[in-house]
């Protein structure tokens, strides 16, 4: 999932001025704080530096999970065309882009966050890019949500891993009181990811929603540590993305786990692919999560004919029907 051309020229244009040594350097210190999962009481990205570094570095892997994960979304709910967003610590806008992508129907959306630097790079970014003004709002994750109304689609992206579990618990309640249609939510592929998308499964599954996507079913994760679920997203480097990395592989693999939770149940269940399909002459092995509530591995033949092809032709993270 490769960036919308004008929000790529956009991101170069706003680092004119800046040396890729500073953005490296600045990059490589709110890795270690990503990385490290560090909750001090200080914003990541506290200055322009930082939020330029975040732009350049982790924007276009943001992105391409989150559009992804929408992309999950749109395929089970076919007839999901929503209105309005509300994204909860947007950052530089990354979901609203992703959004406005995925679903021709937006026409509005709300964007919260508590960082001025990166809130203020993402209203530069995305200034006149749509067919409505986004609505930019200043604040934390708990007064900022006071006066905030509903929304069709409402989001929450690699923002989990910041917050202490028990917030996490009280926002994403309030998150799923404003949802009027899907509930998105997601982390870094990681274990500890993964765990925290559980979490907010259950918790909300045992408020009557209805899991969409990635999950084929409503049963009990059965996925078993030390394995986990997750997905990956390729995406390609620009040279502005080599340079802030100091990379030389000229493509990123974005590791992310999802949960999308809907008012309403979706489409027919569909086995998810959860890993590299493996392939040989005639054959092809697939680890699967099944709508009947099980996971494991299936092989597939050319004696199984329709479903060979249709394996042949799947992709990690893919749907797979009957």
């Amino acid at each position: 999932m490769d960036l919308p051309n004008l929000l790529r020229s956009r991101i170069e244009e706003s680092l004119l001025g800046t040396s890729s040594t500073e953005l490296q350097r600045a990059g490589e210190i709110l890795s270690g704080r990503y990385r490290a999962e560090t909750r001090d009481g200080r914003l990541h990205l506290s200055d322009d530096l930082f939020a330029k570094a975040y732009t350049a570095a982790r924007l276009p892997a943001t992105y391409a999970a989150v559009r992804a994960a929408m992309e999950a979304v749109a395929e089970a709910l076919p007839e999901f065309g929503p209105d309005r967003l509300l994204d909860v610590g947007s950052g530089p806008g990354t979901v609203l882009w992703a959004a406005a992508d995925a679903f021709e129907t937006l026409s509005g959306a709300t964007l919260l966050e508590a960082s001025a630097p990166i809130r203020r790079l993402g209203e530069r970014l995305g200034e006149g890019a749509f067919a409505f003004p986004p609505e930019w709002r200043s604040g934390d994750l708990r007064s900022g949500l006071v006066g905030l109304g509903p929304a069709d689609l409402v989001t929450l992206s690699y923002v989990l891993d910041e917050i202490e579990p028990a917030d996490a618990d009280r926002l994403v309640d309030a998150l799923w009181e404003r949802t009027e249609g899907v509930l998105l939510i997601v982390e870094p592929g990681t274990p500890a990811g993964w765990r925290r998308i559980l979490r907010v499964r259950d918790r909300l599954l045992a408020r009557g929603a209805h899991v969409v996507a990635p999950c084929p079913h409503a049963e009990a994760c059965p996925i078993e540590a030390p394995d986990w679920c997750h997905f990956s997203q390729r995406l390609p480097r620009s040279r502005l993305h080599l340079r802030v990395k100091d990379a030389e592989v000229p493509f990123e693999d974005e590791k992310f786990a999802y949960v999308a939770l809907a008012r309403e149940t979706g489409a027919e269940k569909a086995a998810r692919v959860l890993a590299p399909p493996r392939t040989g002459s005639g054959k092809v092995r697939l680890k699967l999560c099944r709508p009947d509530g099980t996971a494991g591995e299936e092989l597939l033949t050319k004696r199984d004919g329709e479903a060979f092809r249709r394996a042949r032709r799947a992709d990690w993270g893919d749907r797979l029907p009957a």
